[in-house]
């Protein structure tokens, strides 16, 4: 079951031309495909907020679920079940019946982009889905940006200035509201079978997010 916040956000939202003319074609192509802009997955109120980069053709464009059915997503929920942020250590698809623990994830752009490469204008069109859902989390919350798309992305949605906060895998940031970021590399196929980023890697990020959260 989807679970909304004040984000605003619509699987009908077709601001994009580029992209809804996109997504359009892949539904003519892949009927059976969710083939819309790809809701946020998780509880309302995370101590935990994911942002990735943007849904992939046949996982979160194909489930309608971030991460979910792609190779990314293998790593992504397993992690999060080892440190105790999801109900199961894989997610296959939106009937499951896998839930999120504290957690939530979200894309910087929220429709599949061509070749999966959105242009600039598209990552700031979306970025008010995603300002809306930072301004939903509690103080103190933690978000983990995958990637530097991603990094730039919740730094754009609090009006921060890009060079004051440099992306680095395992960097750690202070925000406003006495919230942090948290930095890792995109746990994508490309990046883990060159091994720029491993299993420990990014493990190590989690562990320290868990160390950091306040105790329930």
């Amino acid at each position: 079951m989807e679970i909304t916040n004040n984000s605003g956000f619509s699987t009908n939202c077709i601001k994009c031309p580029r992209l809804a003319g996109f997504l359009e074609q892949v539904r003519s192509d892949h009927p059976e495909y969710h083939a819309r802009p790809v809701p946020p997955f998780g509880v309302v109120d995370p101590q935990l907020l994911i942002v990735g980069l943007a849904p992939g053709m046949h996982g979160a464009n194909r489930t309608g679920r971030p991460f979910t059915g792609d190779f990314a997503g293998i790593l992504l929920y397993r992690t999060l079940h080892k440190y105790g942020f999801a109900s199961a250590p894989a997610s296959v698809s939106v009937e499951d019946g896998l839930e999120l623990i504290d957690c939530r994830i979200t894309n910087a752009v929220k429709c599949l982009p061509p070749l999966n490469k959105p242009e600039p204008a598209e990552i700031r069109q979306c970025n008010g889905y995603l300002c809306g859902e930072i301004a939903g989390l509690g103080d103190s919350a933690a978000i983990l940006a995958l990637g530097t798309i991603a990094h730039q992305a919740v730094l754009r949605a609090l009006e921060l200035k890009l060079k004051d906060f440099s992306f680095g895998h395992g960097a750690v940031h202070a925000l406003p509201r006495g919230m942090t970021l948290y930095d890792s590399y995109h746990c994508s196929r490309y990046n883990t079978q060159t091994r720029r980023l491993t299993a420990e890697m990014f493990e190590s990020v989690f562990a320290n997010i868990r160390n950091n959260l306040p105790r329930s």
